[in-house]
């Protein structure tokens, strides 16, 4: 065994020669390239238009997980039903605690441009869904004066 080989590499390639299997790499660290795997086995391979896809699938992903954490999609009215609107709110929760994972797991591909746009899609996101810069006008925008920055209320 060589000095660099780790028990997982090592048994990996054992393994699966053994059983006759394909081999899939295990990349211990960041490295950079559109041959990679993420999510699911031979996806996308080496064809670097199904690396783009992945990389447009992860940051649609975690673009997603910031709008379902600062949307208000299911609101409880007054008079309504509590169960229902609880059990909205939680398969809700549920499928953001679905698409958390997902982006994690595709970053635990090791691809630096898979971690580079799950870091997008969330800053994005963010500054989206969680801030008031897009959704609202600057303050003081509508009485003809010049726009002023918003000051931060904590």
């Amino acid at each position: 065994m060589a000095p660099h080989d780790t028990v997982d590499n090592v048994y990996n390639s054992t393994v699966a020669g053994r059983l006759g299997r394909r081999r899939i790499p295990i990349n211990e660290s960041f490295y950079w390239g559109h041959k990679a795997v993420v999510l699911f086995p031979c996806w996308p391979g080496d064809n670097a238009g199904m690396y783009a896809l992945s990389l447009i699938f992860v940051f649609v992903m975690a673009m997603l997980v910031e709008w379902l954490s600062f949307t208000n999609v299911v609101k409880l009215k007054p008079g309504s039903n509590d169960v229902v609107a609880s059990v909205a709110k939680t398969a809700l929760y549920g499928v953001r605690t679905a698409l958390s994972y997902m982006v994690m797991l595709a970053v635990m591909s090791f691809n630096g441009g898979v971690f580079l746009v799950a870091i997008g899609g969330h800053v994005i996101g963010f500054l989206v869904f969680g801030t008031r810069a897009i959704r609202n006008k600057a303050v003081g925008s509508d009485h003809g004066k010049p726009s002023e920055l918003p000051q931060l209320k904590l």
